[in-house]
């Protein structure tokens, strides 16, 4: 029935997931981060962690998005704020994925996808569970009406950011999806700094947002302040930080054409699985396990040669936009 209440929530969009799919492909290795544990015989043993899934079982909870009445339940939410959102980010998606091949992406689609980043954001259970740590209110319902309230707060800030889409067409690993899909990272902040469900704020000048957006397509963001100094303190406050602003964006700067390396395709799936809460998802059950084969595992190293940066030269430092 088309009123039927839906009950799984997926905070990771199905048609987000099938797009870290091979053709052809329905299922992939799911991976649980942190497996349950039971004890036989004294001794503890681990339950299987890696299953076999598709995006209809992956990435998804019983009514997390659902408001409660007492008894009653309602997914309005769902279906109608994330539905919208969903609908029109799965195009600004799909576009982006394709930048440099399509000269049509118009400009709304730049505030569009920036909107679906920042529920993506907010709509996962470490991003609930971070609303209600920093409000102080546990009340669900609550925290759903601070999400729609504030899910754009970091649309300013990364509008501002230089835009980079990098590929993996020539590596044979490809990117992965997690339960955190935009992710922050940041060299000068160590994981185990921040524990679930904190993160390294986007205010940060060293704080890079990294996206991907299908198996060989991944956006990252990167403060301007950064690409004109890149040996500033990772953990100065950006000039002008602030959300909720209006601001230009110069959708001509946008850098895309670069293809990745094997280990550095590896490198930032080590630091998407690193940020993630519970789960990660690929298309090969070894592209699981990027810690294994990546020349680099430090936090503080792995952006040693600047691989995460744009091309610098492609960057100006000056100049001013004047609007008539």
């Amino acid at each position: 029935m088309p009123n039927q209440q839906s009950h799984a929530h997926h905070y990771v969009p199905r048609w987000y997931q099938k797009r870290f799919l091979k053709p052809g492909q329905f299922e992939y290795f799911y991976l649980h981060l942190k497996p349950e544990t039971f004890i036989h015989k004294g001794v503890r043993h681990h339950k299987r962690s890696v299953f076999h899934r598709g995006p209809a079982t992956c990435f998804y909870e019983n009514d997390l998005c659902a408001l409660k009445f007492g008894k009653a339940t309602t997914d309005a939410i769902e279906k109608r704020f994330f539905g919208e959102i969903d609908w029109r980010g799965r195009k600004a998606v799909e576009l982006f994925n394709d930048y440099g091949r399509f000269a049509n992406v118009h400009p709304d689609n730049f505030n569009i996808l920036t909107w679906y980043m920042g529920a993506q954001r907010f709509r996962t259970p470490k991003g609930l569970d971070y609303l209600k740590e920093r409000t102080g209110q546990p009340d669900h319902n609550v925290t759903l009406g601070v999400l729609r309230r504030f899910f754009q707060i970091y649309t300013t800030m990364w509008s501002e950011g230089i835009w980079e889409l990098v590929r993996a067409r020539q590596s044979q690993t490809k990117f992965i999806a997690t339960d955190n899909p935009v992710t922050f990272y940041n060299r000068g902040t160590f994981p185990h700094l921040y524990p679930y469900p904190n993160d390294v704020g986007l205010e940060d000048i060293g704080t890079r947002t990294t996206f991907p957006l299908s198996l060989d397509a991944c956006l990252i963001i990167t403060h301007l302040q950064l690409v004109r100094n890149p040996r500033i303190g990772p953990h100065n406050i950006r000039a002008n930080a602030r959300g909720f602003a209006q601001t230009m964006k110069y959708a001509l700067e946008t850098q895309f054409g670069r293809e990745l390396e094997e280990d550095e395709v590896l490198r930032i799936n080590f630091i998407l699985k690193k940020r993630a809460a519970r789960y990660i998802a690929a298309a090969e059950e070894e592209w699981l396990y990027p810690e294994r084969h990546a020349s680099e595992r430090k936090w503080s190293m792995l952006d040693d040669d600047w691989f995460l940066f744009p091309h610098l030269y492609k960057v100006s430092f000056g100049g001013q936009i004047i609007v008539g």
